[in-house]
């Protein structure tokens, strides 16, 4: 159902420009679709959807481009080195500080990074993020793995 559902998405996306997630969760019952706006929230993020200016000026949903692994180590490294200030690790959580205003875009990107093992989630603040990570090992890792992007 959820494969189906989301293959859906990705057709209604194609043909039509759709702005939100209310006009999105209309196309898919129109399609015989039944869904929560929290379900296509998260079809919205597992399906790596982003919001793209149309030449009228509006927004509308588009498939995002996947990155190669070496484009996804450069973006990590330029959001580190641009506005990543400190990491800490505590357990299976990584403090992550920014410069202000900062942590959300910084949590929101490894967020998306689907190569960084053991995220379960994030959590940002204006100036402060935390991961939430699989256990104290994939913190530990992701904690040196920062240090390093750091330099």
């Amino acid at each position: 159902m959820k494969h189906a559902r989301q293959l859906e998405i990705l057709d209604i996306i194609e043909k039509r420009d759709i702005e939100n997630q209310e006009q999105l969760l209309d196309e898919l019952k129109l399609r015989g679709y039944s869904a929560t706006q929290a379900t296509i929230s998260r079809d919205i993020k597992q399906l790596h959807l982003v919001k793209e200016r149309t030449a009228n000026g509006l927004y509308r949903y588009a498939a995002a481009v996947r990155e190669n692994a070496d484009d996804t180590m450069i973006r990590l490294r330029n959001i580190f080195k641009e506005g990543v200030i400190s990491i800490e690790v505590a357990q299976n959580i990584v403090v992550v500080k920014t410069m202000p205003g900062l942590a959300s875009a910084a949590c929101s990107a490894l967020d998306s990074m689907d190569d960084i093992e053991g995220v379960m989630g994030s959590l940002a603040g204006d100036d402060t993020g935390i991961l939430i990570m699989r256990d104290n090992a994939c913190a530990e890792a992701f904690g040196n793995e920062a240090h390093r992007l750091m330099k």
